[in-house]
């Protein structure tokens, strides 16, 4: 088991010299965690095919599920795809630095095994000062799928680096919490209309106040698991952001969510089963359970998110066999939200009257 160092940095300035070291490690073909303003990403040279594997393996991660590469400026995309369109560069000039991902056709520079063997790259510009500080010093894109054990919920800070990937990869660093909580928007634009495979940081309201046109992909709303063949963003396929407890997600008008969720909080008591409730503010002292904790106001979605997959795991620290949890609006950062819950449920989805 190597040894994992923890270089911990002022996220508004960070050290040059513990981000020089972070990209040596980089170029020397290592893994190194580090925070952008979505989740933890863990960082391997892009365009070095072994570096790829050994992500993959630190992370437990299918090989069928292609990574995200992160770039430091918008001139570095040409040179990794074929084909930058007119709407490809209203949406860069629009949203980046940050939480959008744009899916392009690549080129071939960029190793088979960074793509899943597919014909397309994604490709995003974080905002975060560590994260860009690390990709303009390692010179080179960095593929970066999150920080975590394959499968668990995405990282939000350095300790559930540390709690997955410690002695799995060689740095983490720790630059705080981030800000946005979920992962970025992905958007395909290998195909016309665009059409958005991950709602996340940028709203779908908010696109398509840039560009009109914007498709949803099915698998976004979806509420069962549907059969896809290329998976063309992460999070499209396999379980994905799942406590170790089963996860019931309630869905509904809210007095006959949380009517539901007591209910079946009584019921697992009864079994001699310890019980978790993820609710909100609102509602947070309507249950009675082993462990009852709040995302957040209903009305305030962007906190729900930043908390969100911190909670699932501290709710699973407490040892419970069962977390359920209230359904919120779809709207806004909602709609990721949901995507993730459904998701981390495994699509166990009780619809209430």
């Amino acid at each position: 088991m190597k040894e994992t160092i923890i270089l911990k940095v002022n996220p508004e300035n960070p050290a040059p010299s513990k981000i020089k070291m972070a990209a040596k490690i980089i170029q020397k073909g290592g893994l190194v965690a580090f925070p952008t303003e979505t989740v933890y990403g863990l960082g391997a040279d892009s365009l070095n095919s072994t570096a790829i594997l050994t992500l993959f393996e630190a992370k437990k991660r299918p090989l069928d599920n292609p990574p995200i590469v992160h770039v430091a400026s918008q001139t570095e995309v040409y040179r990794l795809t074929q084909d930058v369109s007119k709407k490809a560069e209203v949406l860069m000039k629009a949203f980046w630095p940050g939480p959008l991902t744009l899916v392009f056709k690549r080129s071939n520079i960029i190793p088979t095994v960074t793509v899943a063997g597919l014909e397309t790259v994604a490709i995003r510009m974080p905002k975060h000062k560590v994260a860009l500080a690390l990709i303009k010093a390692s010179a080179c894109p960095i593929a970066a799928p999150s920080a975590n054990l394959a499968g668990k919920p995405s990282p939000t800070n350095a300790n559930h680096v540390y709690e997955d990937l410690n002695g799995r990869i060689d740095a983490i660093i720790d630059g705080g919490p981030t800000n946005i909580g979920v992962e970025s928007t992905v958007v395909d634009l290998s195909i016309d209309p665009p059409m958005l495979l991950r709602p996340g940081g940028v709203t779908f309201e908010a696109l398509k106040q840039v560009i009109n046109e914007v498709k949803l992909h099915p698998f976004v709303e979806a509420k069962k698991e549907l059969p896809i063949e290329n998976i063309r963003s992460p999070g499209m396929k396999h379980r994905h952001y799942a406590p170790k407890a089963e996860l019931i997600l309630i869905e509904g008008n809210l007095s006959s969510v949380t009517n539901k969720i007591q209910e079946l909080a009584e019921e697992y008591t009864h079994k001699g089963l310890r019980v978790g409730i993820l609710a909100t503010d609102e509602t947070e002292t309507s249950y009675k359970a082993d462990v009852v904790r709040s995302l957040g106001s209903r009305s305030i979605l962007a906190v729900a998110a930043q908390n969100l997959f911190r909670l699932l795991r501290e709710i699973d620290a407490e040892n419970v066999d069962v977390i359920i949890v209230e359904s919120v609006s779809s709207e806004g950062i909602g709609l990721a939200i949901m995507n993730r819950l459904r998701k981390a449920s495994g699509y166990h989805i009780i619809k209430t009257e």
